[in-house]
């Protein structure tokens, strides 16, 4: 079964998440199979740029948490984003969670319409926003950072572009990324990549300094008593223990 669509138009190559059965949630063989997608796009001297995209109303569930990466995969995916030598583009249309937030911002430019929403909800089943705060740190505003790590709480795409998350919010997200796609076909490929490689390179350093401890405080989380009892009341749909 094919995870991730691709489709090519005007040297731009879209790369779609297509795992409906599960919200397109980062399990082991969608990470897997959306790697080996990125890095064909990097060999291929006739793409420009990336757009990363998905079918239904959920960009990205986050972790799935029946089958889920290893730390050290979803590291390794987000780091391959950043250091890609193509500009990558998010485009989000419906919700986005938890792990899908490192995607939306390992990615060079994003944007969503009016329908999405985005929550860091980690903290609600018992774990913590490590690996993917190697690029959101770095990108994000950290007082709001604060509050959305810390409560879970939901927020629409004029809030997520104010703090950092999205480059922009528009109600109709293909105008929005229109001038964006227009613009990357006039640059010149060495002139994006040299330039991508200038905005990039303090984010990668956080990937070189902290991915390690990052992957081992997320293992340790994910194995403890209670993260088994949030996730198990997540797919129980009730409410874990520690509710007050």
């Amino acid at each position: 079964m094919t995870l991730i669509g691709r489709a090519r138009a005007r040297a731009v190559e879209t790369l779609t998440l297509d795992s409906p059965h599960n919200r397109n949630a980062l399990s082991a063989a969608l990470v897997d199979e959306l790697a080996g997608a990125l890095a064909d796009c990097a060999e291929d001297a006739e793409v420009r740029a990336v757009v990363l995209t998905h079918t239904g109303n959920t960009f990205c569930a986050g972790a799935d948490l029946r089958d889920p990466p290893p730390p050290e995969a979803l590291v390794a995916l987000l780091r391959q984003i950043v250091a890609l030598p193509k500009p990558v583009v998010a485009r989000v249309t419906g919700h986005v969670r938890a792990g899908g937030l490192g995607l939306l911002a390992a990615c060079d430019i994003s944007a969503a319409s009016a329908e999405a929403t985005f929550a860091f909800t980690e903290v609600r089943i018992g774990v913590a926003p490590a690996v993917i705060s190697l690029p959101l740190l770095p990108r994000t505003d950290a007082r709001a950072l604060a509050r959305y790590y810390l409560t879970g709480e939901r927020l629409g795409a004029p809030e997520a572009a104010r703090i950092g998350l999205l480059t922009a919010a528009g109600d109709d997200v293909d105008a929005t990324l229109a001038p964006v796609l227009d613009g990357l076909r006039r640059a010149a490929p060495r002139a994006l990549a040299e330039t991508k490689a200038l905005l990039t390179a303090k984010v990668l350093e956080t990937f070189d300094r902290d991915a390690a401890d990052l992957s081992a405080l997320s293992a340790r989380l994910f194995s403890s008593a209670q993260a088994r009892e949030g996730m198990t009341a997540f797919l129980e749909r009730r409410d874990p223990e520690w509710v007050v």
